[in-house]
């Protein structure tokens, strides 16, 4: 699962939102065949284009020119996880659950401004489009080499959605920016600046998916083991590395295996259970560190004399050996 935050490479976020609808709706103009797909949100699943861009546009109170209006969510699943919705829920089915996720997914995405009155989806001013399909561009590297045309539309399963979400909350009140991270020492300024993490947001949303549709996630898949192999320190890649060889270790396992390696664990932890073993008692610890560490001003602590055998028992133990 692939979750991106961004101003907008295709329309300028300091100022009207419609350059980047336009941008959105075009799946409809470039297949007028089809059935459109409108936008959507937490309410409703058919608002207009026009609706869309003037929500946006008109919630910017006490925002300067300068000010961001608005950021663009990118929710893409890969072509694995596509596939596994399409095979549960069939391509309608698997085109509105995406949408349900959406809704779940702005719900992390307000909770992680860790601001009152910032709490669900609910407090947001947002605004989906599901895309059936992705297109070359001039930055991707099949357009470089000649093989592929921008504009060109990219093989395989591409459904993605993409979100607009207003820089004021919906009572068109509150300032929110997910480009605010806000961890300074003056923790009251962050409280009410807010202060969103876009890690934990994003691993939010592959947690999302997972529990959502029971999908089987493995480490090489997750934003976890992506992020650490590219920020995370040499101690941190080692730990990952060595979780990934242990899974690697266990998955080569046949199933008589992995039996007998799960009814070891058991007797192991049975007989663990079963043994008591005692600590010396403290006196005799002590009497024995001090009578091997003894200084010279140390009492001494007297020891049990051995009785001495008798001839008759001495005579036993000859005849014994």
């Amino acid at each position: 699962m692939y979750i991106n935050i961004t101003y907008s490479e295709i329309a300028e976020n300091k100022g009207s939102s419609g350059g980047l609808v336009h941008y959105l709706d075009k799946e409809i103009r470039m297949q007028p065949e089809k059935q459109p797909e409108h936008w959507f949100n937490q309410q409703r699943n058919n608002i207009p284009s026009q609706e869309t861009r003037q929500a946006i546009d008109y919630n910017i109170a006490k925002l300067s020119k300068p000010d961001a209006k608005f950021f663009l969510i990118n929710i893409s699943p890969s072509q694995k996880e596509i596939t596994f919705l399409k095979e549960k829920y069939g391509e309608i089915g698997a085109k509105e659950q995406l949408k349900v996720y959406t809704a779940k997914v702005m719900d992390e995405y307000a909770r992680n401004f860790k601001r009152v009155g910032i709490e669900s989806n609910q407090d947001l001013l947002w605004f989906g489009k599901l895309e059936n399909h992705r297109y070359y561009s001039y930055k991707d590297p099949e357009v470089k080499q000649g093989i592929r045309k921008r504009g060109e539309r990219k093989e395989g399963e591409q459904m993605h959605i993409q979100v607009i979400v207003s820089r004021k909350d919906a009572r068109n009140k509150i300032k929110i920016s997910p480009m605010n991270k806000s961890r300074g020492k003056n923790t009251e300024h962050s409280k009410k600046m807010g202060q969103f993490d876009r890690s934990a947001f994003k691993e939010s949303g592959e947690r999302l998916f997972d529990e959502a549709f029971d999908f089987e996630r493995g480490l090489t898949e997750t934003f976890r083991y992506a992020n650490t192999q590219k920020k995370g320190t040499l101690e941190q890649r080692m730990a990952i590395y060595a979780e990934k060889r242990s899974l690697e270790t266990s998955l080569k396992l046949s199933p008589r295996e992995k039996q007998q390696q799960t009814i070891k664990k058991s007797a192991l932890v049975q007989t663990l259970s079963k043994t008591h073993l005692k600590a010396p008692e403290p006196t005799q610890f002590l009497k024995l560190a001090l009578a091997k560490h003894r200084p010279d001003d140390a009492p001494h602590i007297p020891q049990k004399k051995k009785k001495k055998k008798t001839k008759d028992q001495e005579q036993d133990q000859e005849l014994t050996l």
